[in-house]
């Protein structure tokens, strides 16, 4: 997965290479000078003019490595920076396009740990690793070579002995770093999860005096993820100082069979001090090989949680048979014998429901709670996959529409009224903003934003917030008249800050019967062909209802709308009822014709007269 990313960035990552092995070979020459210096001070071949030129060199070959070393960070972390960018980009364009089957199953946790824990691993995997793992590598080759052929062959191989157990136990070291680092990021996804639920559920728990138990679960998950972190942490605290010992043994080597050359003037007393330098300009490499095999091998199996959404593909998508000259919908349904059943396992919600519905009318449908009134509403926007031939749009079958313009042409409030985390005209005005991207170069590596575009974007938000028009987010005029019709905008212009008042986290700070009608206003605002109310009036008043369902037959007629509710008050002026029991059509017909029937829809109707009654009293 990540080659297509490391390919685009091919040229950045040989510049930071090329400069490291740059970095690298100067700093060879650092021991050299200072042995030089040491050989012609203590000969008497070097006077203090020679010391000068010598020393110049030192800062000039520090010099170059501290540009050296500040040209592979920006080509090589700043790829890194970048390709994590990306991915979390295409990780979250592709879990926009996945079925709402895969979201029943994953928790909102679990995908949070993925773009912050798992892609922080991944980018210190191709960041940081990379550099330590070359450098490790060019390093030590360099240095053994230059010790070899400047000093002497058998002191080299002889203080290089111990290192050589640093290569075995690197093997072992990445595995098992590797397999207790999935299972730390395993533990830190639960943990986000358990934040996650808790602070989203927060009212439920205070309600219901929970707040101990949840602490108590909190500190269970908390503790899970500490032992987790804390066998990785344990097992690097017992390698790391086990190759600080080896280190120091090659180290006490070189002091006691070095000296020894040099008290019998094999070497010279210069070249002994350049050859320690040389030994500890080796530490860096070995613990740049063990941090390189950890980045590596966390890198690794957090690689491996993230392509598993990768390998997921939507259920739900444009079929072979697609049409894609078909662009909008006049509004006529039809269900044909529809049947439907989440999974094998579980009954059918749905059993042969047949009904269709004329372009320009309003389809009302009722039933107990559980008998499928949303599943219908969900199968319409295919939000879950059916069989061939049961739903037909304009005489087409849903799956030859293609999927962008069903749900264009469709507006949908559904039962469970959500909101943005934003202002309120930038919730009504959801379904019909413009795009607000910033572009991207993508065959440029250098393609972040300009300055330019970021302030632009900047400038249409603070339109947008101090409630002026702004086409990315809706004209104002037209999202106070959807607000009207939906008997939400008196409430609005009482709020301080009225349409640029913040709502807070899933509507947070509105009362139900706002949001419900704001949910409303969203829909109306789209003018789509096709109107979905799933139980959409069941937080607001009589009044309020009856004056909002009068505006809908007006600014409706022609369009085909679909009334899903409890109360008959709510759909008895529909051009059709379908009373579903169980997933099955039991009654279909006018307000009238149901009540003379006298089936299930006139004692529901009995029984809410009888209710309204007792409520009057």
């Amino acid at each position: 997965m990540l080659s297509k990313y490391i390919k685009r960035y091919k040229l950045p990552y040989l510049l930071g290479i090329l400069t490291l092995f740059f970095v690298d070979l100067i700093s060879l020459y650092i021991p050299q000078f200072t042995g030089e210096i040491t050989d012609g001070l203590k000969n008497g071949t070097m006077d203090f003019s020679g010391v000068l030129h010598s020393t110049s060199l030192i800062l000039l070959t520090g010099a170059g490595m501290a540009l050296g070393r500040f040209g592979w960070r920006y080509f090589i972390f700043g790829s890194a920076r970048k390709i994590e960018y990306e991915i979390r980009g295409d990780m979250f364009k592709h879990l926009s396009t996945l079925s709402m089957g895969y979201y029943n199953e994953h928790k909102t946790g679990d995908l949070m740990a993925h773009f912050t824990n798992d892609l922080n691993a991944v980018r210190m995997a191709i960041g940081p690793a990379v550099i330590t793992a070359f450098d490790a590598i060019i390093m030590t080759v360099m240095v053994i070579f230059k010790m070899i052929i400047y000093v002497d062959f058998g002191m080299t191989m002889l203080a290089l002995i111990p290192m050589l157990i640093i290569l075995g136990g690197g093997i072992w070291y990445g595995k098992a770093v590797e397999r207790r680092f999935r299972e730390k990021q395993e533990a830190f996804s639960d943990l986000t999860d358990q934040v996650q639920e808790s602070i989203s559920g927060i009212r439920v728990i205070k309600a219901f005096v929970q707040g101990q138990k949840e602490i108590a679960a909190f500190a269970k998950m908390n503790k899970k993820n500490k032992d987790k972190n804390l066998k990785v942490v344990k097992l690097q605290a017992i390698v790391m100082p086990l190759m600080d010992v080896i280190i120091g043994i090659s180290s006490v080597i070189a002091l006691i069979y070095g000296g020894n050359l040099v008290l019998k003037g094999k070497i010279t007393t210069g070249r002994f001090i350049s050859f320690h330098q040389y030994i500890f300009m080796l530490v860096w490499p070995m613990l740049a090989c063990g941090e390189s095999i950890t980045f590596f091998s966390q890198g690794a199996a957090s690689l491996r949680r993230i392509e598993e959404i990768f390998r997921q593909q939507p259920e739900i998508k444009d079929e072979e048979t697609v049409d894609h000259s078909i662009t909008k919908l006049d509004g006529k349904i039809s269900f044909e014998n529809l049947t439907f059943q989440f999974s094998k396992s579980l009954p059918p919600v749905l059993k042969n429901v047949s009904v269709k519905i004329e372009k320009g009318s309003t389809l009302a449908i009722l039933g107990r709670t559980g008998c499928g009134k949303t599943t219908i509403a969900n199968l319409l926007l295919r939000m879950y996959q059916t069989e061939p031939n049961m739903i037909y749009l304009d005489g087409r079958d849903i799956k030859e529409i293609p999927l962008h313009v069903l749900r264009e042409q469709i507006a949908y409030v559904p039962q469970d009224n959500f909101l943005f985390s934003d202002t309120i005209q930038a919730n009504i005005a959801f379904g019909v903003r413009e795009l607000l991207e910033l572009p991207q170069e993508k065959q440029n590596y250098l393609f972040l934003p300009k300055k330019e575009q970021i302030e632009e974007f900047l400038e249409k938000d603070a339109m947008r917030r101090s409630n002026k028009v702004d086409k990315a987010y809706g004209d104002l005029k037209e999202v106070q008249e959807a607000a009207k019709l939906s008997c939400v905008h008196e409430n609005i212009i009482e709020f301080p800050n009225q349409y640029a008042t913040l709502v807070g986290e899933r509507g947070v700070t509105v009362s139900g019967g706002q949001k419900q009608r704001i949910s409303i206003a969203r829909a109306l605002m789209k003018d789509a062909p096709i109107l979905i109310l799933d139980d959409a009036l069941s937080a607001v008043d009589t009044s309020t209802e009856e004056q909002i369902l009068e505006n809908l037959k007006q600014i409706r007629q022609g369009k085909t709308t679909i009334m899903i509710a409890h109360r008959i008050s709510t759909v008895q002026n529909a051009d059709h009822i379908l009373v579903l029991e169980e997933g099955e059509c039991v009654e279909y017909g006018t307000h009238a014709q149901l009540l003379e029937a006298g089936g299930i829809y006139a004692k529901m109707y009995e029984q809410q007269q009888l209710e309204q009654q007792l409520e009057a009293v």
